[in-house]
C-alpha cells in the first residue's frame, strides 16, 4: 500500500496561522495544531472513530474526548453513527483520508481484528495516537510492526483492554491490584500456576465457530464488501463471514481465543510480571480444525522459561480447579484461598507500583498509557500462539526474544500471514 503523506510544512505553517486568527470561532481545537504546550481552550482531545459498529460506537461519549470524522465501510452503520453525533463531523468511507485530518488527535481503531495492525500503524505514521481494540493484532507479526510504528513516530498508544487497572476481573470479584498484590507478596511461592476456565470465571465463548457451508450471497449495497476484505483473502460474500460473526473465521480473528484471550491473558501477564517475555512453549489439546472456520479446543496450555504456566481450559471437568496455584497456596474464584487470614496478612505487604490508566491525560502530557504497544503485543502474542499451534493442531516451542518459533518452519509461516494486495503493514 503506498503511504499517505501528511500536510507540507509550508501547507502545516497556513493551516495554524488561520487556525490561530480565528480562535475565538472555534469551540474544540486540537491541542497538536496550536503546539506543544498550548493547551485548547476546551482542553478536549479531537477523535477518529474508524469502525462504527456496536463496539466503536460504545466509545463515541468518552470523557475528555470530542468525535469530529467517523469512518464504516458500511452506510448503514455509519449512519446510525452521525445520528449520534454533532452536526458537522467528517464521514469517510476509506479510513486512510480520514487519518490525514489535520484536526484529529486521536484514532479509534474499532474495526474487525484483521484490519486492526494496518489500520493503527498508518494512524501512528500520520502523527495520530491511537486507541485499538482488542485482540492488538491478528499476527505475531502485525503485532511487530505495529510497535516499531507507534515507537518510531512517538506517538501514545491504548489498548482497550482494562482489567488489568479496573473493573471487577469476571469471577474474581475484584480488580487485578490485589491478585497481583498477593503474587508479588510470595506467599503463593514460585512458580505459579494459572488456569482459565468457567469454574475460575471465565467463559470462552465458543458459540464463535465458524460455518463450512456458507452459500455465496448477493453483497448488500449499503456494504463496501472489498473493502471490508482488505488484506484478508478473497472469499465470495456470506452473511455470516461479516459484523456480528466474523469472529468464526481464521481469516478476521480466531473464536473464542480471540475474542476473550487478550481481556483473561493480559493481566496474567501483569501480575505474573510477564509483560517483557512471552511463553517458551506452547501445548495444544483439541479436534483438528477446519481451514477456514474456528472450531473449539480442550486445553491450552503456555510454559515459561522459570516454569510458570497459564492454562487455558475449554473443557472445565474439574470443578474445583484454583486460578492460581502455587507451591504454598492457592487463590481460587471470588478472591478465596487455602492461606488461612489472607487478607490481613497482605495487609502487611507493600501495594502494586501506580499506573497511568487516564489515556486522556497519557495523551496530554505524552506518558506511557498502562496498557501500551509494549505490554499489548506480549499479551497478544500469547493469544497468537495458541491460535497458531490450534491451526497447525501441535505443540510448540517459542523464542521469547527473536519472537519466533523454534525448528518449526510452518508456525513460523503464520507469524507473517500473506496480504491481499495492495494492503501491507
Amino acid at each position: 500500500m503506498k503511504e499517505e503523506k501528511g500536510l507540507s510544512a509550508s501547507s502545516r505553517r497556513s493551516f495554524i496561522k488561520g487556525s490561530l486568527a480565528t480562535l475565538a470561532t472555534f469551540s474544540i481545537v486540537p491541542r497538536h495544531v496550536l503546539g506543544k504546550g498550548y493547551l485548547a481552550p476546551s482542553d478536549t482531545l479531537t477523535k477518529a472513530i474508524v469502525g462504527t459498529g456496536s463496539m466503536g460506537r460504545g466509545h463515541i461519549p468518552y470523557a475528555g474526548t470530542k468525535v469530529v470524522a467517523l469512518c464504516d465501510v458500511d452506510k448503514k452503520h455509519l449512519d446510525i453513527a452521525v445520528n449520534m453525533v454533532d452536526k458537522g463531523v467528517k464521514t469517510f468511507s476509506d479510513y486512510r483520508e480520514l487519518i490525514q485530518l489535520p484536526e484529529v488527535d486521536i484514532v479509534h481503531v474499532a474495526t474487525p481484528p484483521h484490519w486492526h495492525g494496518i489500520i493503527a500503524a498508518d494512524a501512528a505514521r500520520a502523527g495520530k495516537d491511537v486507541w485499538c481494540e482488542k485482540p492488538m493484532t491478528r499476527t505475531i507479526g502485525e503485532g511487530k510492526r505495529l510497535v516499531e510504528a507507534v515507537q518510531q513516530h512517538g506517538r501514545v498508544f491504548r489498548l482497550n483492554t482494562w482489567f488489568r487497572f479496573e473493573s471487577n476481573f469476571y469471577g474474581m470479584n475484584t480488580t487485578v491490584k490485589p491478585i497481583k498484590k498477593l503474587v508479588q507478596s510470595g506467599l503463593l511461592g514460585w512458580p505459579l500456576k494459572v488456569t482459565v476456565s468457567k469454574h475460575t470465571g471465565f467463559d470462552w465463548k465458543f458459540y464463535w465457530v465458524g460455518k463450512t457451508n456458507n452459500a455465496p450471497q448477493p453483497v448488500p449495497a449499503e456494504l463496501d464488501y472489498d473493502m471490508w476484505l482488505g488484506p484478508a483473502p478473497y472469499k465470495p460474500y456470506s452473511e455470516h463471514r461479516v459484523h456480528g460473526t466474523f469472529r468464526g473465521y481464521w481469516d478476521y480473528d480466531g473464536g473464542g481465543l480471540g475474542d476473550m484471550g487478550q481481556h483473561y491473558i493480559d493481566p496474567i501477564q501483569y501480575f505474573l510480571g510477564k509483560d517483557d517475555t512471552s511463553p517458551v512453549s506452547v501445548e495444544v489439546d483439541a479436534p483438528q480444525q477446519h481451514t477456514e472456520a474456528v472450531g473449539t479446543w480442550r486445553r491450552i496450555t503456555y510454559t515459561y522459561a522459570d516454569g510458570c504456566q497459564i492454562v487455558l481450559d475449554g473443557e472445565a471437568k474439574d470443578d474445583k480447579v484454583a486460578y492460581i496455584e502455587g507451591p504454598k497456596g492457592k487463590l481460587y474464584q471470588n478472591f478465596k484461598s487455602d492461606i488461612p487470614d489472607l487478607e490481613k496478612k497482605l495487609a502487611a505487604f507493600p501495594d502494586p507500583e501506580p499506573q497511568i490508566t487516564d489515556f486522556v491525560d497519557a495523551v496530554k502530557n505524552r506518558k506511557k498509557f498502562a496498557l501500551n504497544e509494549e505490554n499489548g503485543h506480549r499479551s497478544c502474542t500469547i493469544v497468537n500462539m495458541g491460535l497458531i499451534a490450534l491451526r497447525l493442531g501441535r505443540s510448540l516451542k517459542f523464542d521469547p526474544d527473536k519472537q519466533e518459533f523454534i525448528d518449526d518452519e510452518g508456525a513460523n509461516r503464520l507469524i507473517n500471514q500473506p496480504m491481499r494486495a495492495p494492503w501491507t503493514i
